[in-house]
Formats: structure tokens, sequence, C-alpha cells
């Protein structure tokens, strides 16, 4: 199985060397536990080491911001634009209004998603976060389906795509409306109890991924795992 490197310090070692290629991970996990600055990272890693074209679609948040937190990490976000290796889009939503502008809606940004993956000929997508989606559909079984339906269509686009999902912190919380983990082919969960941040694979389809809770730090290079330590399960509250 080929698999791609995900740059981030001390993950591959816990997932058999790397992301199995072309699937989909769901990373999920409360407020300020990394998930963007992950989700950032796997795209920038994977441009400036790997020489991988990334796509980073938002659906919440200003362009620039997005930019601007990449820089604080000291990453040269400026030429891997320039090189077409990175590309930020935000997902265009604000004009659903009934299930029918929905459907309209969201094939029309599937098919812009997928002319830009084409364009730079993207091996890496980023969504940041499916939880977004809450805002615009308010009817949870229309919610799940359109979730379903939008991250079952990114698997055609052939990237290892990752979506972060924000859930309430609960150690057992893997997505915010209890569908995207059935999707995704793997879910890696963030957590972050102060002062401590852990990362635990909770599944990864095809591979005999770590079993343990994992600790990790944010610095100002970014995130890095520590994946010969471990946390006891019973230390995440």
């Amino acid at each position: 199985m080929d698999r791609i490197k995900t740059g981030i310090p001390g993950l591959d070692e816990l997932v058999q060397g790397g992301i199995p290629e072309g699937s989909s991970v769901l990373l999920s996990g409360g407020s300020g536990t990394g998930k963007t600055i992950f989700a950032m990272q796997y795209i920038y890693q994977g441009a400036k080491e790997f020489e991988d074209p990334g796509l980073f679609v938002t659906l919440e948040g200003n362009l620039k911001n997005i930019t601007w937190n990449m820089q604080n990490f000291n990453w040269d976000i400026k030429s891997l634009q320039d090189k077409n290796l990175i590309k930020i889009y935000r997902l265009n939503l604000d004009s659903m209004r009934h299930q029918r502008s929905v459907d309209e809606q969201i094939d029309k940004e599937l098919e812009i998603i997928s002319q830009m993956v084409q364009e730079i000929g993207a091996k890496r997508l980023v969504v940041d976060t499916t939880s977004a989606f809450g805002v615009w559909v308010r009817e949870e079984g229309a919610l799940r389906g359109i979730l379903y339906r939008f991250t079952n269509a990114l698997k055609d686009l052939d990237c290892t795509t990752v979506l972060t999902s924000e859930t309430m912190g609960g150690k057992m919380q893997f997505s915010a409306f209890g569908v995207e983990e059935f999707v995704a082919d793997g879910v890696i969960a963030l957590y972050f109890t102060p002062p401590h941040r852990s990362v635990f694979v909770r599944k990864m389809r095809g591979t005999n991924h770590s079993k343990t809770v994992h600790p990790f730090d944010i610095s100002d290079a970014g995130i890095k795992i520590s994946s010969k330590d471990e946390i006891m399960w019973e230390a995440i509250k």
C-alpha cells in the first residue's frame, strides 16, 4: 500500500509510515486543540518537503488570516503559492437557503474544488471545517445527508484528504454530527487538557496504527508529536 508522509514530526511513526494514499482522514477535537494548525502543516510540509501540491479549503474565516497564521510559524507560504504548490480557497455556501439551493451550491463548490485540484495537480486536500455546514443547514437529517454526500464526493478527486471537525471536547466524541467518522477512512482525535496536548489515532483503514495516546506540543515550528511517549487514557478529561 502506498502511503503519504504527513511531514508532521512523530505522526508517521504512529500510522506505519504515513496515511494510505487516496484515503480521507477526519481530524477531530474541541476548540483550541490545534486542528487547523495540524491541517495547515499537513499541506505546507507536503509542498515543502515532498513537492506535493495541496489545496486548503476553508468554510470559515478570512483567507488572509489563514496565510498570516501560516506565516506565524515562519513557513514560507508565498513562494510555494507562486509555484502552485499551495492553493487556499474559501468555500462559498452563503447563498444556501433551502434544499434545492443547498444541492445546487454543493455541486457547484465540488466542481470548483475539482477544477482547482486538476489545475495544480493536487495530491493533498484539506477541508477546514466540516462543522461549519451546521451554520447553513439546520435540519439534522438534511445536514447529515449533505455531509455524507460532500465527503464521499471528495474521494473521487484522488487526493489524500484531511477533514477537520469541531467537537465538544469529550474524549469519545469524534465528529460534530455523528456521521463524518463513518464516511472517513481514518480518524485522528486531538485533546487539550491544560497544559497538556495529546493525539489518538482512533482508526486508520489498512494500517496497524498506534492504539495508545501520545503527547504533542505546538511550537513556533508547528506541531511535534512525541511518538515514543504515551499518556494514560484516564488522564484525558
